[in-house]
């Protein structure tokens, strides 16, 4: 579902520009959570584990899986799902598929249609290539469409809004054009899709088109596919619209699973679907429709890559827009395989992958499924020798991710007490390419995933993946990436917000979670297109499966030792330090806003914006906005101050309570386990954020208006981004709750193992 590896990991990957001569080898480093005499036979451990790794495997499975489009509720998407099943249970695990009835709608209308000033109807179609053996399926493919737009029928003159996000029509605004009654043209990227639709519905637009410009991922980023990997001019991008933000999952059961007889809310009733016709199209077919636009030029930098000139309209273009769908279920079939723990069979360690795919889906996402499944393997393998986990270990095949992480929600609402009580973190990737490992996830986790990719060798360049893309920071990160890769200490990870099955673990059921894969360097501009192709995948993203194996031995040491640790490797001081960082970038926010606004009000009120402006642009100038009030933070700042001294009194206790060889006693231990566990539910609420109620975490979540990109404090960041200054202390004063409640659950970790003299937290 992620758009590409920079947004599935987080991390801003400049392209493919040269960097020094890497080399060297993964250095063992000491392993978080392991009692000195076993960190040893766990290193042995990993060692069988790795010799075990077949790349043949990866491509032999993705040339399985790949093989015939397999969306939810297709025939090929069943064959898969019983296909991993079988080869689940031959290597010894209790393997089952879980199924569920969710609302997936195809197409039955498409229509673009230019009207006037010259007449063009859009082809909405992606043509066979000789060059890719999959692409002439069509009767199997789904067509260019947009799950989850309302029906709809719509003609009106058209507006270009480049990505149709807020801060967009702020400037249209400014140049006096107003979109209501009218359809929308916007430009895939800067948010997940389905902002764009719900942004134009808020300002008026009866239909939205969404296009993939050439500057995105097209014949600007490379040549173009069949030659190069990237976009051509016919590729387009399926995808959901459904509002993410308010819930993912199936748009009738909200927090509940969608198993057969659940209560279901009316279609029409349902907050997720949108309020206007959507539909997407190729820049082949974008291009007649831009080139039709009058009005003001667009701004530079809302240029893409097509080879015309830029205009807003709205008009002469007028377009009629026209979509129907099939309101129907599907089913949705989850696999689910276990292999139960030898001492804590009740404590889980989830690993998961989505398998659906919107056509052939060879990146996104069999790629990460096929790693994912020749990892379970090679765990499996290790339990003929003997040897079985401590920790028990899930893996999961999720469907109906790409519509919007339908089998992963419903499997974690279904099963939601279970998870709570049990699940000790949850694992994610999902499409892999070659390139650099990405980081994100809890920050508790931080140090032990730091710790697994310092022991990991890139396939290509030899040195640990860890510091490869610590060097790749050196170059290419902003001032402060950089100023942090040259200390040589841990990176940090980035934040989780949506686009992929961590989303209900993580920020609805409060289960620590990370995300895992390699990217960067392939050419990948076939995202969600026909072309998305077994042929693509081994000329341009991973030949080899090199960069796969490598997901496998990273993700696989990753669940191994939270299977197997002595001590879970949860970390409260590195959290805590994030969560002040936070805190801090909270009061820069409101500051900055403070003086921006002053500002922009002074030179509204001095006439400045009018002498400036282009005559020939007829600017006008910003709204006056309210003044930005000095908001109290202090009840942040004090909860970050009692989060400290229990931090250092946790760190007090623990130091104290470890014997001699530095080992934790296993009465303690095991007490210790028993709330570090928990330590990511603290950090949530039922009631669930303010009008998002789904989402329990109040550290972690997406955007209302982004989408996948995270809000981080989201409460507090989103009341001030708003100016919903009227709500400001509410939301300080909840998320000051939930510090505190984190600051309890440590205080309990403290008591767990023994208060050290003098340790007592404030």
């Amino acid at each position: 579902m992620l758009r590409n590896r920079s947004a599935t990991l987080g991390l801003v990957l400049l392209g493919c520009l040269a960097l020094p001569a890497l080399s060297g080898e993964a250095t063992p480093g000491p392993l978080l959570g392991f009692h000195p005499d076993r960190v040893a036979a766990q290193r042995e451990l990993e060692a069988r584990f790795d010799a075990t790794l077949d790349a043949a495997n990866l491509e032999t499975w993705m040339r399985r899986l790949a093989a015939r489009p397999h969306p939810v509720g297709s025939p090929w998407g069943k064959a898969n799902a019983e296909f991993m099943l079988e080869r689940f249970r031959s290597w010894g695990y209790e393997a089952r598929i879980e199924t569920f009835q969710v609302l997936f709608p195809t197409p039955q209308l498409r229509r673009v249609e230019l009207l006037e000033p010259t007449r063009f109807k859009a082809s909405l179609a992606e043509p066979a290539l000789p060059e890719d053996a999959t692409s002439s399926q069509t009767r199997e493919q789904l067509p260019i469409y947009n799950a989850y737009s309302v029906d709809g029928d719509v003609t009106g003159e058209l507006v270009y809004v480049n990505y149709g996000v807020p801060e967009d029509y702020a400037v249209l605004d400014r140049h006096g054009i107003d979109v209501a009654g009218k359809i929308v043209l916007a430009r895939y990227g800067r948010a997940w899709r389905g902002i764009k639709p719900k942004v134009a519905a808020e300002h008026g637009a009866i239909g939205c088109i969404i296009y993939s410009d050439p500057a995105e991922d097209g014949y600007f980023a490379g040549d173009v596919y069949p030659k190069g990997g990237f976009r051509n001019a016919r590729g387009a991008q399926r995808g959901s619209v459904a509002d993410l933000p308010t819930y993912p999952g199936d748009p009738l059961t909200p927090g509940r699973g969608a198993v057969a007889g659940a209560e279901r809310l009316a279609i029409e009733d349902a907050p997720t679907l949108t309020k206007i016709p959507v539909l997407p199209i190729s820049y082949a077919d974008a291009q007649p429709l831009l080139e039709a636009l009058g009005g003001p030029v667009a701004p530079p930098e809302w240029r893409g890559a097509l080879p015309l000139t830029y205009h807003l309209g709205p008009g002469p273009a007028k377009v009629r827009l026209a979509v129907a769908f099939d309101w129907k279920l599907a089913e949705a079939h989850d696999v689910i395989a276990v292999l139960r723990g030898r001492e804590s069979p009740d404590q889980w360690v989830i690993r998961g992958n989505h398998h659906d795919a919107w056509v052939n889906g060879a990146t996104d996402p069999v790629s990460g499924m096929v790693a994912l499944m020749e990892e379970a393997r090679a765990v499996a393998a290790l339990t003929k020798s003997g040897w079985r986990p401590k920790r028990t270990i899930v893996y999961a095949a999720w469907d109906a991710e790409e519509p919007g992480l339908l089998g992963s929600v419903e499997w974690a609402e279904a099963h939601a007490d279970e998870l709570r009580a049990k699940a000790v973190a949850y694992i994610n990737s999902d499409s892999n390419g070659r390139g650099f490992l990405g980081l994100a996830g809890s920050h508790s986790l931080q140090p032990f995933l730091n710790g697994v990719a310092r022991d990991v060798a890139d396939p290509v360049q030899g040195m640990p993946v860890l510091e490869r893309l610590r060097s790749r920071i050196k170059v290419h990160g902003d001032e402060e990436e950089r100023k942090r890769a040259a200390t040589g200490g841990d990176l940090p990870l980035s934040a989780l917000g949506s686009g992929s099955d961590y989303t209900p673990f993580l920020q609805h059921l409060g289960i620590a979670s990370l995300n895992l894969g390699f990217g960067g360097e392939g050419d990948y501009g076939q995202y969600h297109s026909a072309y998305d192709s077994i042929d693509h995948y081994v000329r341009f993203m991973d030949p080899g499966f090199v960069y796969g194996i490598a997901l496998a031995q990273v993700a696989g040491r990753t669940a191994l030792r939270l299977a197997e640790a002595d001590v879970l490797p949860f970390d409260p001081a590195t959290l805590v330090d994030t969560l002040g960082s936070y805190v801090d970038e909270l009061e820069e926010l409101a500051d900055t806003m403070r003086e921006s606004t002053a500002e922009t009000n002074r030179r509204i009120d001095a006439g400045d914006y009018a002498a400036a402006a282009d005559p020939k642009e007829n600017l006008r100038p910003p709204k006056r906005e309210a003044a930005v009030p000095h908001l109290n933070f202090a009840p942040l700042e004090n909860a970050m101050e009692r989060l400290r001294g229990r931090v250092a009194a946790y760190d007090k206790a623990l130091t104290a309570a470890r014997a001699e060889d530095g080992a934790l006693p296993a009465d303690k231990a095991a007490a210790l386990n028993a709330v570090l566990k928990d330590l990511e539910r603290a950090m949530g609420r039922p009631e669930g954020l303010p009008g998002r109620t789904w989402y329990t975490h109040l550290v972690y979540a997406p955007g209302f208006y982004t989408g996948y990109g995270v809000k981080t404090l989201p409460a507090v960041r989103e009341t001030i981004e708003a100016r919903r200054w009227s709500e400001a202390d509410a939301s300080i004063g909840l998320t000051a709750e939930v510090l505190d409640r984190l600051g309890e659950q440590i205080e309990r970790a403290t008591r767990a193992v023994g208060s050290a003299q003098g340790a007592t937290a404030p």
